[in-house]
């Protein structure tokens, strides 16, 4: 039986909207923690759960113990300072000006790393102790961040090189980088931050890169056409 394109469309709406409310629960309750932890409250899962009314199933498949809800709830007070250096970076679809904005992405989460480093190693701990489930994926912080750094670029890549940048730029940031570049690099907090520019800007470069030679191709193509 095939499936029409309508119905493609409809399944990946489906798929959209559920993933929105799975960030919007998930925000929920990191916001709700936050706020009751700046009342000098320390508080379980299941107060959370009651306070944001939120089932208590829910918020356990979520945050399956107090110390990863703690810790996220921390991380999550990062979100400000973050959004200001993103926010504060020069707009523009321009080479330069993605880069830059690339590069005050990159500063501001490995700086925030570094800062928050033993935070971010339990946060990891508590990850690797709870599998993920079928929630949100812990690092949308990140993906939003990087997102909201590179959205100019989204019309000029196109969906599928767009989403590949997001996914490689994922990879040089946020502690899991920072772990390799110190850990089995034995690299500074200074050292690492370099290497994650480095690395940022490679795959920002290529990315534009290969979008200009399917351009090229593209329009090779056109010219063999119309000259046959």
């Amino acid at each position: 039986m095939s499936i029409s394109k309508t119905d493609s469309f409809s399944a990946a709406g489906l798929r959209k909207g559920r993933a929105n409310q799975k960030q919007r629960t998930r925000r929920t309750l990191l916001e709700t923690a936050a706020a009751l932890i700046a009342k000098g409250e320390r508080p379980t899962v299941t107060e959370v759960a009651d306070a944001a009314g939120i089932s208590r199933r829910t918020a356990y498949r979520y945050f399956p113990t107090q110390v990863k809800l703690m810790t996220e709830a921390a991380l999550e007070g990062l979100r400000p300072s973050m959004e200001s250096a993103i926010n504060d970076a020069p707009p523009g679809t321009t080479s330069g000006a993605i880069e830059t904005r690339v590069d005050a992405l990159v500063e501001q989460m490995q700086r925030l790393a570094l800062a928050n480093e033993a935070l971010l190693r339990t946060m990891i701990h508590e990850t690797v102790l709870h599998a993920p489930s079928d929630t949100q994926p812990r690092g949308s912080r990140r993906v939003e961040w990087i997102e909201a750094a590179i959205q100019p670029l989204r019309a000029r890549l196109g969906p599928a090189a767009y989403a590949r940048l997001v996914s490689g730029l994922s990879l040089v940031v946020g502690i899991e980088a920072l772990l390799v570049l110190r850990d089995i690099r034995g690299l500074s907090g200074t050292q690492a931050i370099q290497v994650s520019h480095w690395m940022a800007r490679a795959l920002l470069k290529q990315s534009l890169a290969d979008r200009q030679a399917e351009q090229r191709r593209a329009r090779s193509k056109r010219r063999g056409s119309s000259e046959s």
